[in-house]
């Protein structure tokens, strides 16, 4: 490793039962953080190029939402989700002012899973409709009602095993890789996407779709940016077939794709918009939906019967102002500059025959392995089983210093660093991955 630090020892057997875990995995001890780097019980250093969980937007160890924790916990740690605090208002004040469009009311709920399932839910009660199109390959959150929601067989059928859920409607999303459309152009499969959307919307019924949601560039599904005018053309159709478009910011909020939001990078404003993860950095967990002003205005005047106990925390708001601060003073700018280095080095690795695709936006990329011969995934999860090599990149990355994420499936490793991350950090980590590629590959 490139850096030690000492730590104290921890106790490795713990009752804590890991998520996403498959019973014999090897589980990393983290124990510490600075910046982009984060420590685990042995004092190894590693570069955290997957933000935890592509949610530590602000880096680890900033003090700024360290010391607004401390101080609202001092104050009030908690006051009730069905009344008022400043902490509250404030934050909802503030992210008004970062939002795009005219989404300037927030409901607060605590996950990304809750706050996708808030958001459909006031669609439904909005609009009057049932139904909501959601696009295969996407991830939603894997409670019940996100997990309807989520398009990744994997965690869709995880979670309806035991009772299924129903609801949401499936299309296909306008992939340029391996894309179930035959358009020769990324603008040829932006129109066909389209038209197969609208085909699908009038085959369901119009009167019965609520809403469409869409994370505007595919998360741990890829990180696909969809093709030039695919998202105007969504919007296009939402207007004209009275939907609801929502926009699931989740992972792509909070200057993840070089802006405010990863919406503003396509031009068009939703009628709802879902965040979490990095609203507070992850310090605190938090999450919450944007809502237009008539939405907003429908809610209020008929009220809501249901709520979440730590929804709208007061030591997450104050957490949350906090990061709104730091990613005003030059993180959102320096994700902005950062993206095109991160992009150049990526490309490199092209050079490799088990590269098949690189494609993102900002700070989120994915890099996917394909059989030079076939150009089919070396192996995919969701339908086949065996030894993945994609694991064993991630476990060469991580023995060389650097954490990355697996995609979903898992045929892809997801690029996704602090926003702080120097042009010197992405070298040492895109190093180690190039060298973690040769040596499972070469």
């Amino acid at each position: 490793m490139s850096e030690q630090r000492p730590q104290p020892v921890s106790d490795p057997t713990t009752g804590a039962i890991p998520h996403w875990s498959h019973g014999d995995d090897d589980v990393l001890t983290v124990v510490d953080g600075d910046g982009v780097t984060v420590y685990d019980d042995d004092g190894n250093a590693y570069l955290d190029f997957l933000a935890q969980l592509y949610c530590v937007n602000a880096g680890h160890g900033e003090e700024r939402i360290v010391d607004a924790i401390a101080e609202q916990a001092s104050r009030v740690a908690y006051v009730a989700s069905s009344k008022d605090n400043d902490a509250r208002s404030e934050l909802a004040e503030r992210l008004a002012a970062v939002t795009p469009g005219d989404l300037n009311d927030v409901f607060f709920s605590v996950s990304g899973s809750e706050a996708n399932e808030a958001a459909v839910q006031f669609a439904r009660e909005y609009t009057g409709a049932r139904k909501v199109l959601t696009r295969y390959q996407s991830y939603h959150g894997a409670t019940y009602g996100a997990g309807s929601l989520t398009g990744d067989p994997e965690t869709r059928n995880a979670v309806g095993r035991g009772a299924e859920t129903t609801g949401a409607v499936k299309f296909c999303p306008p992939l340029t890789h391996r894309s179930p459309f035959d358009g020769d152009t990324p603008a040829e499969i932006a129109r066909q996407a389209a038209d197969h959307l609208e085909y699908v919307i009038r085959n369901e019924g119009l009167d019965s779709i609520a809403a469409i949601l869409m994370e505007p560039v595919g998360g741990t599904s890829g990180a696909y940016p969809a093709p030039v005018d695919y998202w105007q053309r969504v919007r296009e159709l939402c207007d004209e077939y009275d939907i609801l478009l929502i926009a699931d910011e989740v992972i792509t909020g909070f200057g993840r794709c070089g802006e405010w939001f990863g919406i503003e990078t396509e031009g068009v404003v939703p009628d709802l918009m879902t965040f979490a993860k990095g609203v507070t950095s992850a310090y605190v967990p938090l999450a919450g939906v944007a809502v237009r002003p008539e939405i907003a205005a429908h809610l209020r005047e008929e009220g809501i019967d249901v709520g979440q106990t730590f929804a709208g925390h007061p030591v997450a708001c104050a957490a949350g102002i906090a990061a709104l601060d730091v990613y005003a003073d030059g993180q959102i700018e320096n994700a902005r500059e950062r993206s095109a280095h991160l992009e150049a080095r990526l490309r490199e690795l092209d050079a490799h025959d088990a590269v098949g695709t690189v494609r993102g936006r900002g700070l989120l990329w994915a890099v996917e392995f394909t059989d030079p011969g076939t150009g089919e995934p070396y192996l995919n999860p969701w339908i086949e089983s065996g030894d993945n090599p994609v694991d064993d990149v991630i476990d060469a990355a991580q023995e060389r210093g650097v954490l990355f994420g697996g995609g979903r499936p898992r045929t892809q490793v997801i690029v996704c660093p602090p926003l702080p991350v120097t042009d010197a950090e992405i070298d040492r980590a895109v190093d180690a991955l190039d060298a973690a590629i040769a040596a499972t590959f070469e």
